[in-house]
């Protein structure tokens, strides 16, 4: 190798390591804002907002208006999916970031319901549909960013950067909420401490926006970008529904139960523990939290995998675990014994990481470069809408019509057979980018 070859290798390689770090970073930091929504929908903000009603109702209405931001994931994808392949990757990441800070910090400084009355419901609906957006359009641009500057036969792992920045963001949401309900009694923080989350939302962001425009577009974006100058693809949306539509349900079917089980895991759970069970948000918080490094561990584990054996045979694999999990996860937290909960949580979030894992370099796998992101954005905002915007709903409301977590459960091991089929008829194409002897096996 000689000295130059030496140079551009370390080029890129420092080109890879700056994207993946860029893709966790900025997506760590997007979803601690939209996580933060969430565990506060859980905890405050349906007195807050929904006063008036019964405590169901209300959480009801709070964990609404959490869907709301799943209605607008798909819209948020598909026309941050078209620019992302007309324009750049790294435009539209910029974009969703200053989107979902902007939401984020007005929820913190929005007046509640005694203040300014029905405005204040109708106005976090408004915001939480523009998080929405910024997430819609935030999955896909991150994954490709990682994956396409990725070195070959290592999608799988530089692509679960971003994923891994999901349960970061989880984890860092709750580690702020954590303090806030030691430290303060439940008057002064349903008066003004939930909102410093929303607050600091705002330092976060500018520390991700700094990272991420020092981002850069990868060979393989803009080659394609100067292949491709038919109609198809001035529109990639056209392309990927009329010519990619199985492959976009199908992409979408195996992350329902994934999202789904995981958004109740994240959100509902911190109600059901705190009223079923009879702990304290601190108490439940803490085993989120703790929880939350197995998650991560399983997707590392399993994107390192998917380099070796496959993406299609990792993700079969957990899928299948998942089922088991499923079954298992509500008759274990029922025990209301603290290690048993924590054994239920910890398993439970190991094995969405195996799931989730493969994912990113899967998706982007699945579609040509030109209509990549919005091919994969689609797909994953398609899953995110029928599995986490509607998870939450679905368990608080089975719980309240049969008294029993038997079916919360039935429905977690529903989702997760959808996602097991799916996976297992979607046909996932070779690549050039993965070892030879993979490419041989077509998985």
């Amino acid at each position: 190798m000689t000295v130059i070859d030496k140079r551009e290798a370390s080029r890129t390689a420092a080109t890879a390591r700056k994207a993946a770090v860029g893709s966790f970073v900025g997506t760590a930091i997007e979803w601690y804002d939209f996580f933060i929504y969430g565990t506060a929908a859980a905890l405050v903000l349906g007195p807050q907002f929904f006063p008036g009603t019964s405590d169901l109702a209300g959480t009801l209405a709070a964990f609404a208006t959490l869907a709301v931001g799943f209605v607008a994931r798909p819209i948020g994808g598909v026309v941050m999916g078209h620019f992302g392949d007309r324009v750049g990757r790294k435009s539209m990441l910029v974009t969703s970031l200053l989107l979902m800070g902007f939401a984020t910090v007005t929820i913190g400084l929005l007046p509640n319901y005694a203040a300014i009355g029905v405005a204040a419901p109708i106005l976090l609906v408004v915001l939480r549909f523009v998080q929405g957006l910024g997430v819609g359009g935030e999955w896909g641009g991150a994954v490709l960013v990682a994956t396409e500057n990725a070195p070959a036969g290592k999608r799988g792992l530089y692509g679960a950067a971003p994923q891994i920045g999901v349960p970061a963001g989880v984890l860092l949401a709750n580690l702020v909420f954590l303090p806030l309900s030691i430290f303060m009694d439940e008057a002064t923080f349903d008066s003004w401490g939930w909102r410093v989350p929303f607050l600091l939302s705002a330092v976060l962001v500018g520390v991700a926006m700094w990272i991420r425009l020092g981002l850069e577009e990868s060979d393989e974006f803009r080659k394609s970008k100067d292949e491709s100058a038919d109609a198809a693809a001035k529109l990639p949306i056209i392309e990927v529904l009329t010519k990619h539509w199985k492959t976009v349900l199908l992409a979408g079917g195996t992350f329902i139960a994934t999202n789904g089980i995981a958004y109740a895991y994240m959100v509902y759970v911190l109600k059901y523990g705190e009223k079923e069970l009879g702990f304290s948000q601190t108490t439940m918080l803490t085993l989120l939290i703790a929880s939350c490094p197995f998650w991560m561990a399983g997707m590392a584990f399993s994107a390192w995998r998917s380099d070796l054996v496959g993406r299609r045979t990792v993700y079969i694999r957990s899928s299948a675990a998942l089922v088991i999990a499923a079954a298992l996860f509500f008759p274990l937290m029922d025990t209301a014994t603290l290690p048993v909960m924590f054994l239920a949580m910890a398993g439970l979030g190991f094995t969405l990481g195996c799931c989730a894992g493969p994912q990113s370099a899967l998706f982007s796998e699945l579609f040509p470069p030109a209509v990549r992101y919005s091919g994969a954005s689609l797909g994953y905002q398609i899953g995110a809408i029928l599995g986490g915007g509607l998870a939450p709903m679905i368990a608080t409301t089975l719980f309240a019509k049969t008294g029993t977590s038997w079916s919360i459960t039935g429905y977690f091991v529903l989702i997760a057979l959808i996602s097991l089929v799916s996976i297992l008829v979607l046909r996932v194409p070779s690549t050039p980018a993965r070892p030879a002897r993979l490419d041989q096996e077509g998985i």
